[in-house]
């Protein structure tokens, strides 16, 4: 049921009325009620069309999920010293300052496990590195919180 409500036209006729028109559905445009409605609409220039919430609109149709496998990011960060990227300027001759990064030096290793008797590759920096081959790879496992079995 449409309930159609004009209020007052510009030209001054009609001040402080306002008139409704109910319709059990939405009339056709060649109809009695479709002429009188095109009419009102001429006729007033604040015409409002509503309908009750009852009517269910059906939802628009989306394109298929495509599901993705997860794969982390590989950030530029050492695991067992937590050495991670520098910002930094680039100063020129006439002092101009320029944005630049200073990336950590990680390196892709196999290191022998003597725990797990088996090899283990890790991306460390070479400060880390130089930390395992002093402390041994067990401490400085333990001391950053890395889980040697999972890798």
């Amino acid at each position: 049921m449409a309930v159609v409500t004009a209020s007052s036209s510009s030209s001054g006729l009609w001040v402080g009325h306002s008139s409704t028109l109910r319709f059990s559905r939405p009339p056709a445009l060649g109809t009695k009620a479709g002429s009188q409605l095109g009419f009102l609409s001429s006729q007033f220039s604040g015409i409002s069309i509503s309908y009750p919430n009852k009517i269910v609109l059906p939802k628009p149709i989306s394109p298929p999920v495509v599901y993705r496998p997860f794969r982390p990011i590989a950030r530029r960060i050492c695991p067992f010293t937590g050495k991670k990227t520098n910002r930094a300027n680039n100063v020129s001759h006439s002092n101009a300052k320029t944005k630049k990064l200073q990336y950590v030096n990680l390196q892709y290793k196999r290191i022998w496990w003597d725990g797990g008797k088996r090899w283990v590759k890790l991306r460390l920096s070479t400060k880390a590195l130089k930390t395992i081959e002093k402390n041994g790879l067990d401490a400085v496992a333990k001391k950053a919180g890395i889980d040697l079995r999972k890798k």
